[in-house]
């Protein structure tokens, strides 16, 4: 089962990790300014995580591949690491879909 896990950054701000059951990170939110923004966001990655037409698919200068999830307005709401093939971040897609909606929350502040 997946986790949501919030950290607070060195300068004092918040942001999320969705971590898969294995531990690894599958999706990084931006920062923000107060926690319950950061709540937030993670209800957010809930809600349009199923959604496959929220997936904004990339392929960086350097030929890697990664995501962003997006809201419904369109604002990134997380980032995906980078992938060396297309094929490795569509399964990073399908473990977000599958771990965000029902994830646990975390807080490591």
């Amino acid at each position: 089962m997946g986790k949501f896990v919030i950290s607070k950054t060195k300068n004092g701000e918040f942001h999320f990790n969705l971590k898969a059951g294995n531990g690894e990170i599958i999706l990084t939110s931006e920062t923000y300014t107060q926690k319950i923004n950061c709540e937030h966001g993670i209800e957010s990655v809930r809600t349009n995580a199923p959604n496959d037409a929220h997936y904004d698919r990339k392929v960086a200068t350097n030929g890697k591949h990664y995501f962003n999830l997006k809201a419904t307005n369109g604002q990134v709401i997380g980032s995906s690491e980078m992938y060396e093939s297309k094929q490795g971040m569509e399964t990073g897609i399908t473990a977000v879909k599958n771990n965000a909606p029902t994830a646990s929350v975390e807080e490591k502040l």
